[in-house]
């Protein structure tokens, strides 16, 4: 496989200033495309959810570009783009380019869907980097609680204790509502948790997301968009154990049960594990699927309400791809999947030779930072953010959209304010400290 070409300053500083100015000029949107009413969803925060209705809305958020607010497949296929794969039959779709945020082609991109445990990318996002992995934990009773009937689960015990390495393994893994449960009782509870997973995805501009369940499960009123879900992974790969996480294809697991040594130490109890395998099917592969080439993450979902869920991340020839896919239609065994590889397929052939038809916006802190904040970062590019969870003050230790508070959906001021050298050098921070080192990240993964 090989390696991911090097971005220098300048094509950074370039990329940069085409990704926010397409920035600018949607974030001065209406607030009625930023946030539209979830489609097919009531406004009750009660009762069962509700299966969203067949057709897209005709007027969607235009963030990232007025063509990604347009209903439909969205793409130019100019001389020697190849055409789109056919049976695409999925609701919504979005395929970018993961380091420049360049959208090579969408269908309903900002259409508002249930999530499923895709939203658990936002989830880890927000949540991973507060807690070490080697941080321990005793489950009480209470943090089981509440957990959504028929939910997927990595079996998880009261009254044992787990790392938190363990947890994330449950929920990347297993998509395990009960490591999330557990770590969101870490976190300070649920409803917590809501309010701290909104306010990252208000940070990272993914304005089409309500969050009601931290775990994904159907929720009256929980929506995200394939545009969301996209913002999600790209800002969740930045950080080491993120990626590390959503590559693992198998790994072993406590079952919290014990039995007595044997040998020397004998009296000491020995913890049983199970082997858990990854439930994303184009990392782990499946009898009617194969491990799709280069693929490096990043989560799946399925609910009945959802349907089948997927965002994935793959690198080839140097291009790394971000796809997600929402709903396929068709009623086929691991067919988002399918959909998935037919259009990373798509993109790497198309990368290069398709015009944009938008961009996956930078986080609000990324157009907001001060001018000596931006300034100092931009004078050191090769200086890599720390990947350390737990660790205060660097890109790679907080979610990326931490840094800025009280933030609203209406950034268009701060942006006029901040001028075009600003855009130019914040921009270039925001992707310098974008590392994507998917090719080693492969080549640790097991083989399935």
């Amino acid at each position: 496989m090989s390696a991911p070409q090097k971005i220098g300053k300048r094509p950074l500083l370039i990329a940069s200033a085409t990704l926010l100015a397409v920035s600018v000029t949607t974030l001065t949107a209406p607030a009625a495309f930023a946030a539209p009413k979830p489609s097919g969803s009531p406004t009750a925060t009660t009762g069962p959810a509700t299966k969203p209705t067949a057709t897209p809305p005709a007027r969607m958020s235009t963030l990232g570009g007025e063509r990604l607010g347009q209903p439909g497949t969205q793409v130019d296929l100019a001389s020697g783009v190849p055409v789109l794969p056919k049976d695409l039959t999925a609701r919504s779709w979005i395929v970018s380019d993961a380091e420049s945020g360049e959208v090579l082609a969408a269908h309903n991109a900002h259409w508002r869907l249930p999530p499923a445990s895709t939203l658990k990318m936002l989830f880890a996002d927000t949540v991973l980097p507060r807690f070490p992995r080697s941080e321990t934990y005793k489950v009480a009773p209470a943090d089981l609680a509440g957990i959504g009937a028929g939910s997927s689960v990595v079996g998880i015990k009261a009254n044992r204790t787990y790392s938190v390495h363990d947890l994330w393994l449950g929920v990347f893994l297993r998509s395990g509502n009960d490591a999330v449960h557990v770590l969101s009782a870490m976190n300070g509870g649920v409803a917590a948790t809501v309010k701290d997973m909104q306010a990252h995805a208000d940070q990272l501009q993914a304005l089409d997301t309500h969050v009601v369940s931290p775990d994904g499960y159907d929720a009256d009123g929980q929506v995200s968009s394939a545009y969301d879900l996209s913002l999600f992974a790209r800002s969740g790969l930045q950080k080491k154990d993120f990626r590390e996480y959503c590559s693992t294809v198998r790994a072993k697991f406590p079952t919290g049960s014990t039995q007595p040594g044997k040998g020397k130490g004998s009296g000491k109890a020995v913890t049983e594990y199970d082997e858990i395998q990854n439930t994303n099917r184009l990392l782990s592969g499946d009898t009617d699927v194969p491990v799709y080439q280069g693929i490096a993450g990043v989560k799946n979902g399925n609910t009945t309400h959802a349907g089948a869920t997927f965002t994935g991340v793959a690198e080839r020839g140097g291009k790394v791809l971000l796809v997600t896919v929402m709903n396929p239609a068709k009623p086929e065994h691991n067919e988002v999947y399918k959909e998935t590889a037919k259009l990373f397929d798509w993109g790497f052939q198309a990368a290069g030779k398709v015009r944009p038809v938008g961009t996956l916006v930078p986080p609000k802190n990324a157009v907001t930072a001060s001018p000596d904040a931006s300034a100092s970062a931009s004078a050191a590019p090769s200086a890599a953010p720390s990947d350390t969870p737990g660790t205060a003050g660097t890109a790679g230790a907080v979610p990326v959209g931490a840094a800025v508070e009280g933030g609203h959906r209406g950034a268009g001021t701060a942006l006029a304010v901040a001028g075009g050298l600003l855009v130019l050098l914040v921009g270039a921070v925001f992707l310098v400290n974008r590392r994507w080192p998917l090719p080693d990240l492969l080549r640790r993964r097991s083989r399935p």
